[in-house]
């Protein structure tokens, strides 16, 4: 005979009614003030918080080439390096749709200049150009022409002005003559130079007594044959008594025309 006691079983009324009673102390026990609660979501984020710009995640938009002001004309790779450049040097310019005038009178990718240095030398009258001769321009001016009238006149150079870039003629506006490189764009004409201080130096052959006059002429015109193939000025020609020609003619035996 087993003297272990044996419990009489719970009756189900019994047991709800201690089920009851005990939830009842449970959550009087856990009140408002003792529950502790995290500090920041601790849910599953599968991605870094939102930052200040409110993102949420979304792909930054993509600016609109034609209301921001970009170019959205085709180019080759060497286009768009060579206008890289450009703003490096601090080329104040603005994109034309592509030039076709008929037979070799044409930019694929054309210009309008208007200003160097960023701005500090203006480029009057605004000129249609190529990217490879405006180039050469810029690098010009910043790398002679500033240096020789801050040497001449202690001054630099505020405004350079032009006859012209771009101009479906021929050479010296002659009948049956060959297709001048502005009708590519490839060529700019300077009449006039003005300084910071109020000088202003046309482009002519000056008198005897005109030492810097003459000096600042002569140096410009010489160092401009490391940039350009072309440079043609007063005492070449009649056509050119008034005015520099710079251009870029390519000629198979590298040979430079400096006159």
């Amino acid at each position: 005979m087993s003297t272990a006691l044996s419990l009489p079983p719970l009756r189900p009324r019994r047991l709800a009614v201690l089920l009851t009673v005990g939830a009842a102390l449970f959550i009087t026990s856990c009140s408002r003030e003792t529950v502790r609660r995290p500090e920041a979501d601790v849910g599953m984020s599968l991605s870094a918080p939102a930052s200040e710009d409110q993102s949420y995640g979304f792909l930054p938009p993509v600016d609109n080439p034609v209301t921001a002001g970009e170019n959205i004309y085709a180019q080759s790779s060497d286009e768009m390096a060579c206008r890289l450049r450009l703003k490096r040097l601090g080329v104040v310019f603005s994109e034309l749709p592509p030039i076709n005038g008929g037979g070799s009178c044409r930019i694929d990718n054309p210009i309008l200049v208007s200003g160097f240095a960023g701005g500090a030398i203006g480029f009057k009258p605004a000129a249609k150009l190529n990217c490879a001769v405006t180039e050469a321009f810029a690098r010009w001016v910043k790398g002679d022409l500033v240096p020789a009238t801050r040497f001449r006149y202690f001054s630099g150079v505020d405004t350079i002005y032009n006859a012209g870039g771009y101009s479906c003629r021929t050479m010296n506006h002659r009948r049956g003559a060959k297709m001048s490189e502005h009708s590519r764009g490839n060529a700019i004409d300077v009449t006039r130079i003005k300084l910071n201080n109020g000088k202003a130096v046309k482009v002519h052959k000056p008198g005897w007594f005109s030492f810097r006059e003459r000096g600042l002429l002569n140096s410009v015109r010489a160092d401009a044959c490391d940039y350009f193939t072309t440079v043609l000025g007063p005492g070449y020609n009649r056509a050119h008594n008034d005015h520099f020609h710079f251009d870029l003619m390519h000629r198979r035996n590298g040979y430079r025309a400096c006159r």
